[in-house]
Order: C-alpha cells, then sequence, then structure tokens
C-alpha cells in the first residue's frame, strides 16, 4: 500500500454493516483515507503500514475509549422547504396537509432571503446528525433549488437535489404550480445545468428529476421528465403510493398501479428513488428490483400520512433495494437514527398484529 498521498488517518474503532443482516466491529484500526476522500486501507493500528500512514497524514485523529468511527448516513427522503414547520398539522390526512401547511410554505422559497435562511441551518443540522448525504426534494422555484444545492457544496454535504416539477390542477393549487408541462420539463432541465455547473462541486452535488407525485402530474409532465432522465442520464425521485388517497388516485385515473405507470413513463428505472411504496404488492416490488431502482422507507411519516405499514423485511426478501428517509417534515426529526427505532417498532407491529389483531403478511 502506498501512503505517499496519505490525508487523514483515524485510529480507533469502526462499526459498519457490510450487508443488511450483519454488523462488523473492527477493534483498534487505521482508516487511511487519501487526498481525493476516498478510503485506501483499513489496517492494524499496531502495524508496520499503519505507522508509516501515520507518519505520512497531514491530519491523524485518535479515538477516545467510548468514541466510535462509522459510514456517514443516508436520508434518501427529505422535503427540505418542509424544514420549518416540523410536526405541525399531523392530524390531518395527506392531502389536506399538503393545500392547508406544506404548499403555502413551500411557495415562500421564491424569497432568496428566506430560502437561505432556511438551508443554512437545515444543512448543517443534518450533518451534526451524521447524515453526509441527503436526498432532496427542494421547491417548484428553480433559483432557490440552485441556491440548497449551493449550500451543500458549501457545507460539503453530499446531495441529491430536485426542483419539483408539478402542474396538474387536481393535486395542486393554482398558485403553487408549473403554468404548463412545457415550463416542468424545461425549469427541470434549467435546474440540472445550473447544479451541475455550481463553482466547487466537482459532483459532490447532483441534480435529481423530481415529478412530486403522480396526482400533482400531467400526463404530458410525467412523459417528459422521464425523457428528460433519460436524455441527461439523471436518476429521478417521486413518491409511489404512499396513502390510501395517492393509491387510489392512480387507480382510479389509469387502472393501475404507481409503479406500472411510472415505468410506462420512462420514470422507474436504475436508482430511481421511490418513496413509501407501502400500498402496493409483489408485482411492483419486483417490477422495482428488475429497475434496479429502490425505496426510500420512511416508518415514522408512515405512521402519520401512509394508512399503512410498510413490509421491509418482506420487500429486501424480494430483493428489492431499501433505504430509510426521514421524509422531513411529514417526519418530525433529522436523526436517522431515530428512523431505525420507528423502522423495528413499526415491523414488529406489523409482524404481531396490535389489540388482538393477528399480525404477519403474506
Amino acid at each position: 500500500m502506498s501512503t505517499e498521498n496519505t490525508e487523514l488517518v483515524v485510529i480507533g474503532t469502526v462499526h459498519h454493516v457490510p450487508t443488511p443482516e450483519a454488523l462488523e466491529v473492527l477493534a483498534n484500526v487505521a482508516v487511511v483515507v487519501n487526498h481525493a476522500g476516498v478510503i485506501s486501507a483499513v489496517l492494524p493500528a499496531d502495524s508496520p503500514a499503519s505507522d508509516e500512514a501515520v507518519r505520512r497524514a497531514k491530519t491523524v485523529v485518535r479515538l477516545g475509549q467510548h468514541e466510535r468511527l462509522m459510514p456517514g448516513l443516508i436520508d434518501t427522503h427529505v422535503h427540505a422547504p418542509q424544514w420549518p414547520q416540523l410536526g405541525t398539522g399531523l392530524d390531518l390526512p395527506l392531502e389536506k396537509w399538503l393545500f392547508d401547511y406544506t404548499f403555502p410554505l413551500e411557495a415562500k422559497y421564491a424569497d432568496a432571503a428566506f430560502a437561505q435562511s432556511v438551508w443554512s441551518h437545515m444543512v448543517p443540522t443534518f450533518l451534526r446528525h451524521g447524515t453526509t448525504t441527503s436526498v432532496y426534494y427542494a421547491t417548484v422555484d428553480t433559483d432557490s433549488t440552485t441556491l440548497l444545492a449551493q449550500t451543500c457544496v458549501e457545507h460539503g454535504q453530499r446531495a441529491y437535489v430536485g426542483r419539483v416539477a408539478m402542474d396538474h390542477p387536481e393535486g395542486t393549487p393554482e398558485w403553487y404550480r408549473d403554468k404548463t408541462a412545457q415550463q416542468g420539463i424545461d425549469d427541470s432541465q434549467r435546474s440540472i445545468e445550473e447544479i451541475h455547473a455550481l463553482a466547487g462541486n466537482e459532483g459532490l452535488v447532483s441534480p435529481i428529476v423530481t415529478p412530486r407525485f403522480i396526482p400533482a402530474c400531467s400526463d404530458e409532465l410525467l412523459t417528459g421528465l422521464g425523457e428528460l432522465a433519460g436524455r441527461t442520464n439523471t436518476l429521478v425521485q417521486t413518491h409511489c403510493s404512499e396513502s390510501h388517497w395517492e393509491h387510489g388516485y392512480v387507480l382510479e385515473r389509469y387502472g393501475r398501479t404507481d409503479t406500472e405507470m411510472l415505468k410506462h413513463f420512462g420514470l422507474l428505472k436504475q436508482g430511481t428513488v421511490l418513496a413509501h411504496g407501502v400500498h402496493i404488492g409483489d408485482t411492483d416490488y419486483n417490477l422495482i428490483k428488475e429497475a434496479h431502482a429502490g425505496v426510500a422507507h420512511c416508518p415514522m411519516s408512515n405512521s402519520y400520512f401512509a394508512n399503512g405499514v410498510f413490509p421491509a423485511r418482506r420487500v429486501l426478501g424480494l430483493g428489492v433495494h431499501v433505504g430509510l428517509g426521514t421524509d422531513i417534515s411529514a417526519g418530525t426529526d433529522a436523526g436517522l437514527m431515530k428512523q431505525c427505532v420507528h423502522a423495528v417498532t413499526s415491523s414488529r407491529m406489523l409482524e404481531d398484529g396490535v389489540n388482538g389483531i393477528d399480525g404477519g403478511v403474506e
């Protein structure tokens, strides 16, 4: 191993999870990081190679007895503009909550000063919780979306930042939506270009095509966004069968599930992040698997708005990629560790049943 380009060495105990079923503890090791920020070696701390790495490193960190090093956490579903309304209106059904609280708040981000005040507080807070990567929904406003991406670059948080596209009058208010499908497509493309061009970015922050969800989007917009994602080789994020209302709306509109229609529009593809996925079955989960897409499991917010529990164990067993999401602000805390607790709790309730009603899934 060459240690010539060693930037950082961290010495201590490492916890990591190499597979969903295994926790590995590496005691008294030296983690060697090169100038590109890549871990180049994990060595026994008392080895000659470790001593050489320490000698060459610009920075050496020695963890205390009760300190542990672990990989950065990845939050797969965050509504960044909802940060100021944590815990607000959670007694309402999803569709009413959106119109009464969420859309009015998100419309305020056309004010750049307001947007910056929120982003500058939110991004460092996620980092303090150990979230080194976030997948963000921004707003319909392209400028505030670019500003969020810039804030992530400045604070060193890896992120996917999506300018939200939505134009359907049935699922959006007149005063907060794209005026036409073409505007939604064009502004989404501009957002992609601006994020790639950010000074100092160097691939830390990437754009992501973001149709809010099918009830908020016309067929023309969904088709155009699918084509845009393919043409620009950009990932996609959207919601999938989060609640009875959303799931039922798509079935009534098309006679097919969210997952089937997202595939139809070219939005279900490799790397697509589908938030929630609560009210679909194994046929849909297999479509997600075949597309090499994944589900953002948001156990806390599911308790408020999903009308159900995501069958995480079963879906993992099918070979589907599953990540955790806070779903700020339907999820009320930025800490992914708390989402781990909620995930276990909700899975136990699904498995065992509640109030004498048998649990378990087929």
